[in-house]
């Protein structure tokens, strides 16, 4: 590399932002093991999705071995993510629902919390193993390696500003094109139109049938978060603006989404609808999506205005040098 102190081109930022984020795996990969703090796992899965998210961010200049790829990494992601999902979920019934029960739901959902932990214990053996997997290990080694010898592509040796555009704006186009932000609006001879206020029963109704596309879209607007932060250096409080907004709809469509896995979940274990066992929960849930929709419509009706989306594209075109 030129000079580490003063990073130019697109392979000496490559290696900078892979090696930050191997570190943060490395870093929690014994403490999640030993399973003391809920926190450590969730950092060492963000690690591995920013690291996922470098790599993809910068395929086009690094050569890495077979073992490192977006496919293994994400098949490590996904158990971690299932333990993950387990303790929001516990914390969340817990710490943030419990208390506002009344006695008899508090004792149902104690019962549950039981069976969750269980189900916890059993998902933190699946994790403990597939962090000492052949899997695992050969990523690691596979990552320390190239860290010790990085092998670039031709494109590498490019200055890293002038290219950002390119690097940044498909991102950019596969989130502002995504069918998500068409939910519950009709479009009608190219003009949208959106709906009057609908009440929290027809909320719940249009998130019976769309949830999975808005959760795809949570998913890209936290990938396309994660890119564009790797970036944040080379660009003025307008692209900051943006990468702030794009982290709400992820922090709201997410919240959205929690709510719906709270009930399915313990309709797993109650093996009836929330709503017959645990109706002031039913109720809680209800009311926190209708909120959450209410903001998310906010940034729906944002993303969608022509002028908001030509300012974005127009930022990321824009870095500075």
């Amino acid at each position: 590399m030129s000079d580490k102190d003063n990073p130019v081109t697109l392979k000496e930022w490559a290696y900078i932002a892979i090696a930050k984020h191997t570190r943060k795996m490395l870093k929690y990969r014994s403490k999640v093991i030993k399973d003391k703090d809920p926190e450590d796992l969730h950092q060492m899965r963000v690690g591995m999705r920013r690291l996922r998210s470098a790599i993809a961010g910068f395929t086009l200049a690094i050569d890495l071995p077979p073992t490192v790829s977006e496919k293994n990494i994400a098949k490590i992601g996904r158990s971690l993510g299932k333990l993950r999902d387990l303790d929001v979920l516990i914390a969340a019934l817990a710490n943030d629902y419990r208390s506002l029960l009344p006695p008899v739901e508090q004792k149902g959902l104690d019962k549950v919390l039981k069976s969750l932990s269980k189900q916890r214990k059993q998902e933190l053996k699946q994790v403990q193993k597939t962090i000492n997997s052949k899997l695992y290990l050969n990523l690691q080694q596979g990552l320390q390696n190239w860290l010790k010898q990085p092998k670039y592509k031709a494109i590498g040796e490019c200055s890293i500003v002038p290219v950002l555009p390119d690097l940044l704006l498909p991102q950019i186009s596969q989130l502002l094109l995504h069918p998500g932000w068409l939910v519950g609006i009709e479009l009608n001879e190219g003009r949208i139109h959106f709906p009057g206020m609908l009440n929290q029963e027809a909320v719940e109704e249009l998130l019976e049938q769309e949830d999975p596309i808005l959760h795809d879209l949570r998913k890209l607007a936290k990938k396309t978060r994660y890119n564009l932060e790797l970036f944040s250096q080379f660009y003025d409080d307008t692209y900051h603006y943006y990468v702030k907004q794009i982290e709400q709809i992820q922090e709201v469509l997410g919240q959205i989404q929690d709510c719906y896995v709270l009930k399915e979940n313990l309709e797993k274990i109650l093996k009836s609808a929330v709503a017959t066992r645990m109706p002031t929960l039913a109720n809680l849930l209800a009311t926190t999506r209708y909120q959450k929709w209410q903001e998310w419509g906010i940034l729906q009706r944002q993303f969608l205005e022509d002028q908001i989306r030509r300012e974005l594209r127009q930022t990321i075109q824009q870095p500075i040098s």
